[in-house]
């Protein structure tokens, strides 16, 4: 008997077939939350730190969105990924508040 008995007796693991209805799904929700920051910019009687936090707060939700459901992070085996991710937004977000800070004080 060969070394390898384990390994040929262990079924192959496929990949979940996803279906395209969540592309779809992701695809329209990221379209009504881009025509709702046009809408409220557009309305333009709003007050002006109403409508940053609201683009923000849509920007943020369809950063999300697209995290999930395009570049699969809620799958299992993408935790790496999303640790770099998270490295990432802390570099730039620790740039952005330095920058804020170096202009405005």
């Amino acid at each position: 008997m060969s070394s390898n008995h384990h390994e040929a007796s262990t079924p192959n693991k496929r990949h979940k077939q996803e279906s395209p209805a969540n592309h779809y799904f992701s695809y329209i929700i990221s379209i009504v939350l881009t025509m709702l920051a046009f809408a409220i910019v557009l309305y333009g009687d709003l007050d002006r730190s109403f409508v940053l936090i609201f683009i923000v707060t849509l920007a943020i939700v369809q950063a999300l969105i697209q995290l999930f459901f395009w570049m699969h992070a809620k799958e299992r085996g993408h935790m790496f990924p999303l640790i770099f991710l998270g490295g990432g937004a802390f570099v730039a977000l620790t740039g952005v508040i330095t920058a804020v800070y170096w202009m405005w004080w």
